[in-house]
């Protein structure tokens, strides 16, 4: 089913549109097209929904139909909308063209470069002294098979405790310990997500959630997300009612890579339509862990969960390290018991010893994330600095936690710039890597878990190459590096 914005929804997104650069050499009609065309371009107005009809729109916008018409008509002419006689309008991109959101990377071994593509934070000082204490708990456990599909009972433990701490009472038994936190969201796809199921993710939304929806050949619709505001409820909750679809994936702690997070009001409501539409709720708490500046944390959404349809995924590789393959999903009894049946099919279990060495560096929580959230707003603050300084025409949130920053750059060369900076030894993330539509090419994610120096000596180069950009030949492609 496709989704529908109304006329009011449309206008709220509009804006002041009247007031675009260049409004008074453009007629109405024009601005209205242009600024429908840049909702497109930003990924806040999804490909593929049907927009009001002439009449609802003129109404909403207090002009008239012939200005509406007018404007539909230009957003036909460029190839942003496809209209049926007696059936409506829909958006789209020129020539149908779509980008797949592969999150595929090649290995680099240039010690000289600056990587930016990947949000993850270099191993703590804790980490080797936890390896030496599980190693020489190791031999308790070598007397059988090593194989626990659900993961050994310590770690479900500590991982359960954690969640009841913040409000969510847990029990072991609905904890399952995974290979990291994108081997969770594959299992519960593998589960949940048939070929051809409607799914519904944020836009712009982590690029390897939406390869693993990809692998499923999962039907993608999107919820545009502002730049400033983050969710707009409303338009949520539409999308919710109108797609019906069977999952939704959402980052609502301090989203990948806007970091924007969601207010309690929004989570109760979503829940709420989650249950009405028969949708299940996919939760990622990557980021959880990692608010700065003392930002208080609304409670987890699946508090307002009373029918199981909220399966919570998390881990340690963002508060902690990459390297350690340690992730959890929290859900049901029974369906945590699905869930490992399935995976006895895909990789049996999660490596003992790991695991061993997560139950050390979680029971060392207190110590080590209160470090890494000094760290990292230490970090933020030199990032945001550097690229006020040497880039002030970009625009960028101050997010309140996690680790990246989503920047809305002068113009749409987001794609250009990442290959132009790859020669001056920084790698980027581009926009469009973080939508399924080619959209976004106006943001750019920089996020801060590298040293002050390097994030400073990054933005400089960038800026370096970005006013030379316009008056660049053109480059060879490139395969893309990891996005993490």
């Amino acid at each position: 089913m496709t989704g529908i914005v109304r006329g009011a929804q449309l206008a709220r997104l509009l804006g002041h549109w009247h007031a675009l650069p260049g409004r008074r050499r453009s007629p109405d009609y024009a601005a209205l097209a242009g600024t429908i065309r840049g909702l497109l371009a930003d990924g806040r107005l999804p490909l593929g929904v049907r927009l009001p009809a002439e009449r609802e729109l003129a109404e909403a916008l207090k002009v008239s139909r012939t200005t509406v018409t007018a404007g539909y008509r230009e957003l036909r002419e460029t190839g942003h909308l496809t209209s049926r006689r007696g059936a409506g309008s829909w958006t789209a991109l020129p020539g149908g063209h779509r980008v797949a959101s592969s999150g595929l990377w090649t290995p680099t071994t240039d010690l000289d470069m600056i990587d930016l593509g990947c949000a993850a934070l270099a191993a703590p000082a804790e980490l080797v002294p936890a390896a030496r204490a599980a190693a020489d708990e190791l031999p308790r456990y070598l007397s059988d098979a090593g194989y626990h599909p659900t993961g050994i009972i310590e770690l479900r433990e500590a991982v359960a405790r954690s969640y009841t701490g913040r409000g969510l009472p847990t029990s072991p038994e609905q904890i399952m310990i995974t290979s990291g936190t994108q081997h969770a969201l594959d299992l519960v796809l593998r589960l949940a997500v048939p070929a051809g199921a409607g799914v519904l993710v944020e836009s712009p939304t982590y690029p390897n959630a939406l390869a693993a929806l990809s692998a499923r050949r999962a039907r993608i619709t999107t919820h545009g997300l502002d730049g400033a505001e983050g969710w707009d409820a409303e338009l949520l909750l539409a999308g919710l009612r109108q797609t019906r679809p069977r999952l939704a994936y959402l980052i609502p702690e301090f989203q990948n890579p806007t970091g924007h997070l969601m207010p309690a009001e929004l989570r109760e409501r979503v829940v709420a339509a989650a249950h009405a539409s028969g949708t299940d709720l996919v939760v990622d708490e990557s980021f959880v862990d990692l608010p700065l500046d003392g930002t208080p944390l609304p409670p987890p959404t699946a508090v307002y969960d009373r029918h199981s349809r909220v399966v919570s995924i998390g881990g340690m590789s963002k508060p902690y390290w990459g390297g350690l393959r340690i992730g959890w999903v929290r859900a049901s009894a029974p369906l945590v018991q699905r869930l490992a049946a399935l995976r006895v099919g895909v990789d049996m279990a999660s490596p003992v010893l790991d695991q061993l060495v997560a139950v050390h560096l979680l029971a060392a929580a207190e110590t080590i994330v209160p470090a890494r959230q000094a760290q990292l707003a230490a970090q933020r603050d030199a990032l945001l600095a550097a690229v006020r300084e040497v880039l002030p025409e970009w625009r960028v949130t101050v997010p309140r936690g996690g680790v990246t920053l989503w920047a809305e750059l002068d113009g749409p060369i987001s794609s250009a710039l990442a290959r132009a900076a790859e020669d001056v030894g920084v790698r980027l993330a581009p926009g469009p890597r973080f939508g399924i539509d080619g959209t976004l090419e106006r943001f750019l994610r920089l996020p801060f878990t590298l040293p002050a120096a390097d994030l400073t000596d990054a933005v400089q180069r960038i800026a370096a190459v970005r006013y030379d950009l316009d008056r660049a030949g053109r480059r060879q492609w490139r395969e893309p590096a990891v996005i993490a």
